[in-house]
């Protein structure tokens, strides 16, 4: 079985904002990092070379793959915004349908403009989204294997 190649880095996040060369990406992902902190309660992470991670849950597929994920991120792609929420973007519907224009993944939200969304809406969903991974989908390790 092969690693995952996205995972923990030790590049600096600071840094890695700071070489966006697009201004406004640049803002923007200063403001997602504020905001997912906030909501995550985690640290921001360098999760392979262009996704900002913050904390971690371990899971383990019925196949007996398991690993670790972090528990919501975004990457600032130069068209638009990719933001992860873990438990599916559907759960939230409801509320995604107040925040602005998106379009959405299984996992993703896709925003093109961050001053198009109710940061208010947007970071409630990151805290239910994060809140669900950490009750229903974090595994406990195995231990002693």
């Amino acid at each position: 079985m092969s690693d995952l190649k996205t995972r923990p880095q030790d590049t600096s996040v600071a840094d890695y904002i700071d070489g966006i060369a697009d201004p406004r990406r640049q803002r923007e992902a200063r403001q997602l990092v504020a905001l997912l902190s906030d909501a995550s309660g985690e640290p921001p992470v360098m999760w392979g070379k262009d996704i900002v991670g913050f904390g971690s849950y371990h899971y383990r597929y019925a196949s007996g793959r398991e690993g670790d994920w972090m528990l919501t991120g975004f990457s600032p792609r130069k068209t638009k915004l990719s933001i992860y929420l873990m438990d599916g973007v559907e759960r939230h519907a409801d509320e995604l349908a107040k925040m602005g224009p998106y379009t959405n993944g299984e996992t993703c939200l896709y925003v093109k403009r961050l001053d198009g969304v109710d940061e208010d809406v947007l970071s409630d969903v990151v805290r239910a989204s994060v809140a669900y991974v950490r009750e229903h989908l974090d595994t406990p390790r195995v231990t002693g294997l």
